[in-house]
Parts: C-alpha cells; sequence; structure tokens
C-alpha cells in the first residue's frame, strides 16, 4: 500500500482499508494453496507468561478447530468473534451484505461446533 499510496484516491478510512486489503490478500493465498509458510514446530505467538484468562489448551484447539473451516467461513468468524467486530464492518471488509455476514457467521459456528465435537466439553472442565 506504500508503494501505491499516490494512485490510491483520497481515503476516509485508511486502517479499514488496509484491514480489508490483508482480508482479501489471506484468502486468495489460501485458494492458491501455494503460501511459502510451512509449519513449524513452534508458534510465534509463544510467550514466557500467558496472560490472565487464557487458556493455551482452548486456543490451540480453536485455532486447530478454525483452520478446517472454509477460508471465507474462517475470515467471518475471526473478524466477528476473535476481532469482536461488528456486523457491518466485518460486512465491509469482506464485501459482503451485512445479511450474509448473518447467515455465514451462523452457519461457520455451526460448522466449528460439529468440528471441535467432544473436545469443547473436555477443556471447559479442565
Amino acid at each position: 500500500m506504500f508503494a501505491r499510496r499516490r494512485r490510491l484516491p483520497r481515503l476516509d478510512n485508511p486502517v479499514s482499508y488496509a484491514q480489508t486489503v490483508l482480508v482479501n490478500i489471506f484468502i486468495s493465498q489460501r485458494r492458491k494453496h501455494s503460501s511459502s509458510e510451512r509449519p513449524t514446530g513452534m508458534l510465534a505467538e509463544q510467550e514466557s507468561s500467558t496472560a490472565v484468562g487464557e487458556d493455551p489448551a482452548l486456543r490451540v484447539t480453536l485455532l486447530a478447530a478454525l483452520r478446517q473451516l472454509a477460508p471465507q467461513d474462517r475470515a467471518v468468524l475471526v473478524l466477528r468473534y476473535w476481532e469482536d467486530r461488528s456486523i457491518e464492518e466485518t460486512a465491509t471488509a469482506l464485501r459482503l451484505s451485512s445479511t450474509a455476514v448473518r447467515s455465514r457467521s451462523s452457519r461457520a459456528l455451526e460448522r466449528l461446533r460439529g468440528v471441535l465435537g467432544s473436545s469443547m466439553a473436555e477443556i471447559a472442565e479442565h
């Protein structure tokens, strides 16, 4: 975006535009299955101490379950519930209607519950 800043029209909200670009690039890369990133044994987000209220097992389980969803479903769930965005913000970022975001998030949550199955109950007990 920095290299093309002069070609872009005057933006009202450049942060929102940048996030939309990132989401679209992410979805595009996932479709190509040619990402240069490779899984490793270590998570980049690991810190020496866990923040208060965070459960590492829950986070790993949710991330693994999200990976099994379609890219568009995953994007809707992450924007809506992980980043705590409104329906309208999510719709704008993904270039969908607010009705499409509502229905896709409902269906994606149902799929996520199916993927998690009994593993969610096991984590909740600990």
